[in-house]
């Protein structure tokens, strides 16, 4: 473990600088020409998710269905990276996208709060992996971390990483519940160091969801996590990203940020539910020089 974990110090966070970087990065412009790059890695990088108590085998088998076929008018374009389902689920989705390319992901382990026994937490994940999940979307357990039980913390990623076996994992940190910069930094640094194949902003279930400065700062510990440790971390921002705008600011983010080697599925992951729309509406708009209905009918 890195000596880091002691007291968990981390370099600390220039508040004020981190804002002003995030918002001069969110003015990027992207030119046209490389707008639809922009817009196909974008659809490339999303975890297509459905994480609501109606949620149905009916309606896994049709996001499924949508993930393979984002716009059958459109057969060129990539396929998100995963859909994210709950564990009660994960067999139906992966029934339908089995051989496809496309990951089945599963928040697990008593999500969104992770406040559920221990052991049933690492039952669920376990589950959820013999079920056909090839990724695991778990919560760090605030409770611990803000009461400053940084090896509870540690020592409950750990063991459900183990669980995870093969598995990747995605450590949900909440950064609304963090309070401070110095504080996500610090989470990020506990999750990395308990294993995280990747590091994920939020659930979606509060009010408080991904941001661009949170999103910097966690880039900002994958960066230096990787200087001094050697170990490549991805990062998914989640929450309220609703728009080709928002996404690719994010992509800007990553980019000026970590570099080019960050820009691919394999260590940047959007989770979203609504963004795919209107990723294809803008790739609509690129092909046909203007918006088009839903039934694609230009107008």
């Amino acid at each position: 473990m890195p000596g880091a974990l002691g007291a968990l110090s981390v370099t600390p966070v220039d508040a004020v600088g981190l804002h002003e970087r995030a918002e001069s990065l969110a003015r990027r412009s992207i030119k046209s020409s490389s707008k639809q790059a922009a817009l196909r890695l974008a659809l490339a990088c999303i975890d297509l998710t459905s994480l609501e108590g109606a949620d149905t085998p009916g309606r896994v088998r049709s996001l499924c269905g949508k993930a393979l076929r984002p716009d059958p008018s459109n057969p060129g374009l990539p396929q998100p990276a995963a859909v994210c389902v709950y564990p009660a689920l994960v067999a139906t989705a992966a029934a339908s996208l089995a051989g496809t390319g496309v990951r089945v992901a599963s928040v697990a382990g008593s999500f969104p709060a992770g406040l559920g026994p221990l052991e049933a937490r690492l039952d669920e994940i376990r589950q959820a992996v013999s079920d056909g999940a090839d990724e695991i979307d778990i919560v760090l357990n605030r409770s611990a971390f803000l009461s400053g039980r940084y090896g509870q913390a540690l020592g409950e990623l750990v063991a459900s990483k183990e669980a995870a076996g093969g598995a990747q994992v995605k450590v949900i940190l909440e950064t609304g519940e963090l309070g401070s910069y110095d504080s996500v930094r610090r989470a990020s640094v506990l999750a990395m160091a308990a294993g995280a194949d990747f590091i994920k902003t939020s659930t979606g279930k509060i009010g408080a969801s991904a941001t661009l400065p949170m999103a910097l700062c966690m880039a900002e510990a994958i960066r230096e996590f990787a200087e001094t440790d050697g170990r490549t971390v991805g990062l998914k921002v989640a929450g309220g990203i609703r728009t080709a705008k928002q996404s690719w600011q994010y992509l800007v983010v990553v980019s000026e940020t970590l570099g080019a080697d960050w820009l691919t599925p394999r260590l940047f992951r959007i989770g979203a539910s609504a963004l795919l729309n209107d990723v294809l509406l803008q790739l609509d708009r690129l092909r046909f020089g203007r918006y088009v209905r839903g039934d694609k009918t230009v107008i």
